[in-house]
């Protein structure tokens, strides 16, 4: 990308992200959700969000429909414009964990390299891939929001999983099946691996 600002400068404060995750006592963190439309991403997020919130945790959840109501509303779903939208997301999303905020993202994020891009802008050790696994044919049965209805009717072209590419993760650090467990199911196993890892206690 071609940085189209001139003659900028980073100014460093005086409060490092150390400094804020020792006051809010946990690890500033982005745990990556991707996977097909009607996968689970946000309803698993969401139940995550909740469970670390109620156990006195800082979090926030960004989800694709969400910021596109706002921050990406300019951008449609060409390639190009998918590769920009996670981009976006992804400096915002390091934001929230330089705050020492533990932050879910819920896109699809088809392409590896840009979830590969997210990644190296943080630290080792804080972006959690999530890859939520569920059979194109059983989010297909699920279609909550009637997309894939759309996307073979022809109505929606270029729909991930359909007419257009996923790219599913290589070495995630997590896999949840979706279509063998349930929502709790699924949000345990990702706070256990968090423990596991001690990104939270």
């Amino acid at each position: 990308m071609i940085t189209k600002s001139k003659n900028i400068t980073w100014h460093d404060g005086e409060v490092s992200k150390e400094d804020r995750e020792t006051q809010l006592k946990q690890k500033g963190v982005i745990l990556w959700f991707t996977g097909l439309s009607g996968s689970g991403k946000s309803t698993v997020a969401v139940a995550v969000e909740k469970q670390l919130h109620d156990s006195g945790h800082h979090v926030y959840r960004l989800d694709g429909d969400n910021i596109r109501h706002g921050l990406n509303e300019d951008l449609g779903f060409s390639a190009e414009d998918r590769t920009e939208n996670i981009r976006r997301i992804g400096e915002v999303a390091k934001l929230f964990a330089d705050a020492g905020t533990i932050v879910m993202a819920s896109f699809i994020s088809p392409f590896r390299n840009d979830r590969n891009a997210v990644r190296e802008l943080v630290g080792e050790g804080e972006f959690v891939e999530v890859f939520v696994d569920c059979p194109v044919e059983v989010c297909e049965e699920r279609d909550p929001k009637g997309l894939y209805k759309k996307a073979r009717s022809g109505e929606i072209p270029k729909f991930t999983g359909i007419s257009d590419p996923y790219e599913a993760p290589e070495h995630p650090e997590l896999i949840v099946r979706t279509s063998e467990k349930t929502v709790e199911e699924a949000a345990q196993q990702i706070i256990d691996y968090m423990k596991e890892k001690n990104l939270v206690s």
